[in-house]
């Protein structure tokens, strides 16, 4: 029996197969990527007795892939957060946990399905996720103190941010290889504790590049939204995502948008619904071609240059 791990590169993903390989220990082969590169499904040779976990990735932008795994004889565990498309895979190989409700996250549900077995990874994701009120509740919920909270909060940040980049080269960490180096803890606090080196290249990578990210230059500005670009460079992309979060927390009233400029031309565009109104991220990327994600956060993967005028206009009135 083949066993394949596929799941997102980012805080989300990563943490929540932490759980799962945790609880259910076996040599699987890993496929991932950077966070935006969702297509994983895809990667799984079709050798007809696979079982496949597959984790933070949408089902819409997997189906055909799933349905080729699930003909060929495969079994498919579906965990996910995202849109999953109009119906669900009904072939009997199929199982999955898949809630979109814009409070949740893969981690969160494995955490539920394991019964709270690992639960601080879950709440570790959920910062990642930059569901921050959900994670601080739970965190105080599970008896964390203050300190604890703010250096699960740290460390989840810092995977997610670990997860951005046109290619894994723009990465400090292959996400494969960051999950290598975290599963050997059951406990995120006692990798904390324990400073390994992989942790503290994350940490020191996102505290230079989150510093060069804050400074970057406006494009618009109203009432219900905040638009900043940034630069065709690595550490841009690397940063792109959690600057979104970041700018969201500090503007909870405002949908928040970075435009990163790519090598073509184009841009690469990352969107946060208002912290106070949670929804429509998604409906606003998929108004564009490559354009995806959920209701609080999504993005559009090439925005062409003369489209940038129309995106800045749909999202200066989107929340209006």
């Amino acid at each position: 029996m083949a066993y394949f791990d596929v799941f997102n590169g980012d805080a989300d993903g990563i943490c929540a197969l932490i759980q799962w390989r945790l609880a259910k220990p076996v040599e699987s082969t890993l496929i991932t990527g950077v966070k935006r590169d969702i297509a994983l499904a895809k990667r799984v040779p079709l050798s007809g007795m696979a079982r496949v976990n597959i984790f933070d990735i949408s089902l819409d932008k997997n189906r055909e892939a799933v349905d080729a795994l699930l003909d060929a004889g495969g079994s498919v565990f579906y965990v996910d957060h995202h849109f999953p498309g109009e119906s669900l895979p009904t072939a009997p190989g199929f199982t999955s946990l898949i809630d979109t409700h814009p409070t949740t996250c893969t981690s969160l549900l494995i955490d539920e399905h394991l019964g709270g077995r690992f639960h601080n990874w879950a709440i570790t994701a959920a910062f990642g996720d930059n569901l921050n009120a959900v994670a601080e509740g739970l965190a105080e919920g599970a008896g964390l103190s203050v300190e604890q909270t703010e250096s699960l909060k740290t460390l989840g940040v810092c995977i997610n941010y670990n997860g951005y980049g046109n290619t894994v080269d723009d990465l400090h960490f292959h996400p494969a290889d960051l999950y290598r180096e975290f599963v050997k803890f059951s406990d995120p606090l006692e990798l904390i504790a324990s400073q390994p080196p992989a942790w503290q290249k994350l940490r020191d990578g996102y505290k230079a590049d989150m510093a060069s990210g804050l400074a970057a230059p406006v494009l618009t500005e109203n009432n219900s939204s905040l638009v900043v670009k940034l630069p065709d460079e690595p550490w841009a992309r690397r940063v792109s995502g959690v600057l979104g979060n970041e700018l969201a927390n500090r503007n909870p009233d405002k949908a928040c948008g970075i435009v990163t400029e790519s090598a073509n031309g184009g841009y690469l565009v990352s969107i946060r619904a208002p912290l106070n109104n949670r929804t429509g991220a998604d409906e606003l990327a998929r108004k564009f071609p490559t354009g995806g994600g959920r209701k609080a956060a999504a993005g559009i993967n090439e925005l062409p240059a003369e489209h940038l005028e129309t995106f800045l206009s749909v999202m200066a009135n989107f929340w209006n």
